[in-house]
């Protein structure tokens, strides 16, 4: 039998033995629902290697080093692969990872690299899409140039993979401790093969993370001979680099399997032992694999959804899939982990830490979606944000591999620690996460503790601003006004929690801070502006322009970012001229031509209908702001309308950047029919539920269902509503309305009604 009937032998088998395992285990097997290549192409940065929910290792292919279309290591358009990565962030617009790269070989084993401008490495191998699988918790490719079958599955701190080669006197593995994605600067490299099975290595590298270190332990089933490589070359850019790889030789029979297993720390190598050999003891794949899907159904199941249209089903279970790669699990098997003072710090493992928290984005809907279906796991991430801002000095902005970025605006954790408690769940040091939020609100550069060129990010002057002056002088600071309308939501924010632990001092100050969004709104043009130093608006001023992270707004125009006010919905209103004024100019968001201007205009802003931006976050809350101004079937009718063009069951289904599940999380909260506009305000807003029903989990025997009668595509609006029998006549109902258990129950028609128009401005 060859490798490639070899292929299709294995994947059939392990399907069946999996099936087995679910009928036995899971009535319904979710996880053939899901595509994980639903984003590796276009720009939604995924990746289609094997994990399991919010793990620490992310094996999975690299097919390209640079680009903006290499943040995940791998994109469905390259025919390549150079070898298989253990660390990769999902849908992120910057890139970092790639450590710890494995690839097996038949013949002489190329690794001279002198091409800087090269995407694929000398070892690397050609591929077809027809002979590549990927499942939650298991990829598997064809790698035609060697005919090797490779095979990854994964448990949450280690990695398996399973190798079939064809027979020769010349097998082997590149163990490529050097490389990594964007050919980041490796500080710090060691490379010690401990026995003719078993190598262990660390390294540090300075990129999107300024310090990040990595340790690795690698066990073979197959003693091997090595040679390593510890000299550095001379790229053609005439840069000399650090080589720090492993060649590993041995002879194969036909079809012999070797396998190899990996674990990864931050902390040390003998903590990447240990997380490897405990999680995996045996030489079991497939037991690995049984395991994994396992954990992908109990994650999956916490929503049912119930209609004929499978590819609904797929993109909706592919969402569910992309909302558990991150945050990443970041404590080791004996409860040590790396905090943010880069210092080792020893923990229970039962409150594990957890890293990769775009909280930007994720504040929006990827956590409000936790609260819901995990809350107990979402109360982990707050504790790990309290513990982050104990350690560095401040609430992380962009942790990554706790590492301080300063990446993006506003101050984010915030929202997330908020809305848990606002919500109810306070399984965490309350009094210190108050403490958190108002430090993370006031200009104070001291005792952070991050490298000198985050600083000024992660503490910009524009609080200073904001506190002092009241508003942030766009002649001083770029982003000046989407950083105003952040921070005035963000310390709203803070005036519910000061107001809830009794703060009566604070909840005026922030309160009043929440109101700062005022200032900005320019009455003639109606648009959200930006002021000078003088307190006069920036002229010329133009909608439609966009330059990148160097004008009055974030990854979007004047366009998206005058809707930025979730807080305050009816105050926005009324600076808007009243109802009929406020639809008139939303109504204009999603009918003016699409065009931007400027000279570098952001690649982010994308998804668009009208100016309306679906592919990046600012907008997500925007369509739902209709319920507020008495037009609910205008928020029914743009939410199908972004169903249809904004999702898709295709590698390119995604109209921008993941986002570390920000972009899923919105899916499923509107697909189910609601969505909370404003994080800290535990209400949903009602739009389109567009399955038959939709029942989540809630535990303890407990479930919330959502049924949409007379319900079809054609059907997108709403006739009636009831709510556990009773009428609903607005759309807007509680959180605890869900954690209770009930049913709410829709009736859909073909035609706009007039449901839910009556005193929806106040909710």
């Amino acid at each position: 039998m060859n490798a490639r009937m070899l292929l299709i032998t294995g994947c059939i088998g392990g399907l069946l033995s999996l099936a087995s395992c679910n009928s036995s285990t899971n009535r319904i097997d979710y996880c053939a629902y899901v595509n994980p290549f639903i984003g590796t192409g276009g720009h939604g940065h995924t990746f289609p290697g094997a994990v399991v929910p919010h793990g620490m290792i992310q094996p999975s292919p690299d097919t390209r080093i640079d680009g903006w279309d290499a943040c995940s290591g791998y994109h469905y358009s390259d025919s390549t692969i150079n070898g298989f990565s253990h660390t990769h962030v999902s849908g992120t617009g910057c890139c970092d990872y790639g450590d710890v790269l494995l690839m097996p070989t038949i013949g002489k084993q190329e690794y001279y690299t002198t091409d800087h401008t090269s995407q694929q490495m000398p070892y690397a191998s050609a591929f077809s899409h027809d002979n590549e699988i990927a499942e939650p918790g298991y990829y598997s490719v064809f790698l035609d140039t060697y005919g090797i079958l490779a095979e990854q599955t994964a448990t949450k701190r280690g990695a398996i993979h399973r190798y079939t080669f064809p027979e020769s006197n010349e097998a082997g593995f590149v163990l490529d401790l050097d490389y990594s994605l964007q050919r980041q600067t490796n500080s710090e490299m060691v490379l010690e093969v401990i026995s003719d099975t078993e190598i262990r290595g660390s390294k540090k590298t300075a990129y999107w993370a300024f310090e990040q270190p990595i340790n690795f332990y690698a066990k073979f089933s197959k003693p091997f001979t090595y040679t390593l490589v510890t000299d550095s070359i001379t790229m053609d850019n005439g840069k000399r680099l650090p080589q720090s790889k492993a060649l590993l030789q041995f002879n194969t029979q036909a079809n012999e399997q070797v396998l190899v297993k990996v674990g990864v720390s931050a902390v040390d190598t003998d903590g990447a032992r240990m997380n490897v050999l405990q999680e995996i003891p045996e030489w079991d794949f497939d037991g690995v694999r049984r395991d994994a899907r396992k954990s992908w159904n109990n994650y999956l199941s916490k929503i049912d959804v119930q209609t004929a249209d499978n590819e609904d089903k797929t993109i909706f279970y592919t969402a569910m899939y992309h909302t558990a790669i991150s945050p990443n699990l970041f404590t080791d098997v004996d409860g040590r982990y790396l905090g943010m003072d880069l210092e080792i710090h020893q923990t229970d493992v039962n409150t594990p830490m957890y890293t990769i928290f775009s909280l930007w984005d994720t504040f929006r809907a990827l956590h409000p979606l936790l609260t819901i279906i995990d809350p107990e796991l979402n109360n982990q991430f707050v504790q790990s944000l309290i513990k982050k801002h104990q350690e560095g000095g401040i609430l992380p902005m962009w942790d990554l591999a706790s590492n301080y970025t300063g990446t993006m605006i506003g101050y984010h954790a915030v929202p997330v620690i908020i809305d848990a408690y606002m919500k109810g769940y306070r399984d965490f040091d309350v009094k210190e996460a108050y403490r958190a939020a108002l430090r993370a609100a006031e200009y104070d550069t001291t005792g952070i503790k991050c490298p000198d060129l985050v600083l000024p990010h992660l503490m910009p002057m524009s609080k200073y601003y904001k506190n002092t002056i009241g508003y942030i002088p766009c002649d001083r600071e770029h982003e000046s006004v989407a950083k105003a309308l952040e921070y005035a939501y963000d310390d709203w924010c803070i005036a519910q929690f000061a107001e809830a632990l009794g703060d009566t001092e604070n909840q005026a100050k922030y309160a009043r801070f929440a109101k700062a969004y005022e200032f900005y709104f320019d009455k003639e043009t109606r648009f959200m502006r930006g002021l000078d130093s003088k307190g006069e608006w920036r002229t010329p001023f133009n909608p439609r322009s966009s330059e990148h992270r160097n004008d009055d707004y974030c990854e979007g125009t004047a366009w998206q970012w005058t809707w930025f006010v979730p807080h305050d919905v009816p105050g926005l209103i009324s600076l808007m001229g009243g109802e009929d004024a406020f639809v008139n100019k939303l109504d204009s968001l999603f009918t003016v031509e699409s065009a931007m201007e400027g000279e570098t205009i952001s690649s982010d802003i994308t998804g668009l209908i009208g100016q309306y931006a679906h592919g990046n976050e600012p907008s997500h809350h925007v369509i739902h702001m209709y319920n507020y101004a008495n037009r609910p079937w205008k928020t029914q009718q743009l939410i199908d309308s972004v169903f249809v063009s904004q999702y898709a069951n295709d590698v390119d289904g995604l109209s921008g950047n993941e986002d570390c599940g920000q972009m899923s999380a919105w899916y499923i909260l509107n697909a189910m029919g609601f969505y909370q506009v404003c994080p800290g305000d535990p209400v949903y807003s009602i739009g389109r539920p567009i399955f038959d029903e939709a029942t989540i989990r809630l535990g303890k025997d407990k479930d919330f269902r959502i049924v949409a009668h007379n319900n079809s595509k054609k059907n997108k609006y709403i006739k009636s509503a009831t709510l556990n029998g009773q009428i609903l006549a607005k759309p807007f109902f509680e959180h605890s309305d869900i954690v209770n258990g009930g049913v709410l129950e829709f009736v859909m028609t073909d035609e706009p009604t007039e449901w839910g128009q009556s005193l929806t401005t106040k909710r």
